[in-house]
């Protein structure tokens, strides 16, 4: 009897589907809007579980009191990191370091929160952002950016400062801002990731390979950075005071930063909730500021981050994208890896501001040995010695660098083929100090008979270690 019953059941539900897509089948095709449970008024693509926190109070300020819709990417899940609380670690740690992102987020209001997941890096020398973006799998790390961007249809994208800053080496940050600046840029761009905006065969069926997402062009892009000085910013973005109280909330602005913070026990145990407890409240007080990267809306340098977004959708706006230095000196000399790209990568992404925002900087600790990258460029037709001479502060030394031909340092003759860029690579000690200073490193050669360089590299040497 029950067999018979579930029976009729079964025919009834069918010949209700069968009706309903008859009735279907004689309305008009149309392809529904977007989901607005994912249209985000502000993008958020941040490195690691925490970093996100190094700007909520702004968010709060954004989603608590300005009612905008917040939506965060991180694009590593901090496997690499410590444990404060447990002895959780690699892919069990991300797995906690995800719940307390998401629960971190949600204390300001903020749910829509995403994951690339790449891997987490941590290099024992001074960071080098291109190792970053091989070991995430650059390619497939920025077609995810570019989705997700495509998802949420921001009006404005905040993400960290691509540059080698003091107080600013890790890998990982520089490269979220790379891959954040080349999402931004795409994601307008239909024949960018095209499998993401072609239409599936079939929506109501299963199977479909298309994605059916729209090209989106946001229209602000920002930066963000946890340098250790903020000298280079000033008049380069909005600033936000941290002391004002928020309407909402009836506290300051750092006080739900501090809070925020207090879910990332992984890193930071109960310091922050000792924090909020006690009033100490200093280190999440100073004011946030941001750089404006580019506008497609014109506005204001400092003017509010939402100033001129308006709504609705812009056009695609293209990327000037690299092209060849126009009159570069046959013999040249630069400072390598990161710098070399980022050189190249400002102009080719219409980053007007950043080529001037601050001169090749590194910190390191008193007494730390790092590696240096020169490259010497020889567009000539023939083999070329360059001669390197490295001009250090008192107290420096060379540990080593590149053989060349078997010589070992401190041999400093490098033969470069025609045609081609060598590399340099330089490992440098640090001097020992009881104070903290600023000291400037210099490399000159002579190559082929002519003077090349000079390269200056500064650096921020923290004493007293």
């Amino acid at each position: 009897m029950r067999r018979i019953t579930f029976l009729l059941a079964l025919i009834n539900w069918l010949s209700t589907i069968t009706l309903a897509q008859a009735g279907l089948s004689q309305q008009t095709p149309a392809n529904p809007p977007p989901d607005e449970r994912f249209k985000a008024d502000i993008l958020v693509i941040a490195p690691h579980p925490d970093d996100e926190s190094t700007i909520a109070g702004y968010l709060a300020k954004a989603v608590l009191d300005e009612h905008r819709r917040v939506a965060v990417v991180l694009t590593t899940r901090g496997d690499a990191g410590q444990n404060l609380v447990g002895s959780e670690q690699a892919r069990s740690l991300a797995e906690i370091r995800e719940i307390e992102t998401r629960q971190a987020l949600a204390s300001i209001g903020i749910t829509n929160v995403f994951f690339l997941r790449a891997p987490d890096t941590f290099g024992e020398d001074v960071s080098d952002v291109l190792r970053s973006l091989e070991t995430s799998n650059h390619g497939s790390s920025l077609g995810e950016a570019v989705r997700f961007i495509r998802l949420t249809r921001p009006e404005v994208v905040i993400t960290m400062l691509p540059a080698t800053v003091v107080g600013e080496n890790h890998e990982d940050h520089q490269a979220a801002g790379i891959i954040a600046t080349e999402a931004f840029d795409l994601a307008g761009d239909p024949t960018a990731f095209p499998e993401q905006v072609a239409a599936p065969e079939d929506r109501l069926w299963y199977a479909n390979l298309m994605e059916g997402l729209r090209a989106w062009q946001p229209k602000k892009l920002y930066y963000y950075t946890d340098a250790s000085h903020f000298d280079f910013l000033k008049g380069k973005g909005p600033e936000y005071s941290m002391t004002a109280i928020s309407p909402s909330q009836r506290v300051s602005y750092a006080r739900i930063a501090a809070k925020e913070l207090s879910f990332h026990r992984t890193q930071y145990g109960d310091v922050p909730a000792r924090d909020l407890a006690t009033n100490n409240l200093r280190n999440y007080e100073q004011p946030l500021p941001f750089v404006l990267a580019k506008s497609l809306v014109g506005g204001a340098v400092t003017g509010d981050i939402m100033d001129g977004v308006g709504s609705g959708a812009i056009a695609f706006a293209p990327m000037r994208g690299y092209r060849s230095p126009e009159n570069a000196p046959a013999l040249s000399m630069e400072l390598g890896q990161g710098w070399a790209f980022y050189k190249r990568f400002y102009p080719a992404h219409n980053l007007e501001v950043m080529p001037g925002l601050l001169a090749p900087e590194l910190g390191v600790g008193s007494g730390q040995q790092f590696p240096v990258m020169l490259l010497l460029h020889n567009a000539t037709d023939k083999p070329v010695t360059f001669h390197l001479r490295t001009q250090l502060p008192p107290g420096w030394s060379i540990d080593s660098t590149t053989a060349q031909h078997g010589h070992p340092w401190p041999m400093s003759t490098f033969i470069a083929a025609a045609h081609d860029d060598l590399g340099v690579r330089i490992r440098l000690v640090a001097p020992r100090l009881a104070t903290s200073q600023w000291q400037t490193i210099t490399w000159t050669a002579d190559a082929d008979g002519q003077q090349v360089g000079p390269v200056t590299l500064r650096v921020y040497v923290y004493g007293g270690q």
